[in-house]
């Protein structure tokens, strides 16, 4: 395949996964603040900086991940397999992307229900006979 198909997939394939990737993670993050300060019990300071973590690390992972696979490789020099080249590499990162969603949300239902656990009883400090 010439150079120049190649390079209008990567003009194609990375501005989109850097979309999908801002749009969710905006979505996901902006809407976790209340999950957030509930897990933190109202404690706003711990809640954001968090938040603002697990925000961080889901644009590593996932734009990472998008540059990682983004490697095309078509042998042939038609259009048609470039715009299916594209379709495979643009829906298979928004399928991992959906998976990532819900591991993320999944983390903060599982932080929910272990903040919202009774806490377990301290055990007494040990007693030396003597003292």
């Amino acid at each position: 395949m010439e150079t120049t198909k190649i390079l209008i997939g990567y003009a194609i394939y990375l501005p989109v996964a850097l979309f999908l990737t801002l749009y969710v993670s905006r979505t996901l993050f902006k809407n976790s603040k209340i999950y957030m300060l509930d897990i933190f019990k109202g404690r706003e300071e711990i809640a954001a900086a968090t938040n603002k973590l697990f925000e961080t690390g889901f644009y590593l992972l996932n734009i990472g991940f998008a540059l990682l696979i983004m490697k095309i490789t078509i042998y042939s020099n038609s259009y048609q397999h470039l715009v299916e080249a594209l379709g495979s590499k643009i829906g298979g990162f928004a399928i991992y992307l959906g998976l990532m969603l819900f591991i993320n949300l999944y983390l903060f239902f599982r932080g929910k229900r272990k903040s919202n656990e009774a806490p377990k009883p301290t055990p007494f400090p040990p007693t030396f006979v003597g003292q």
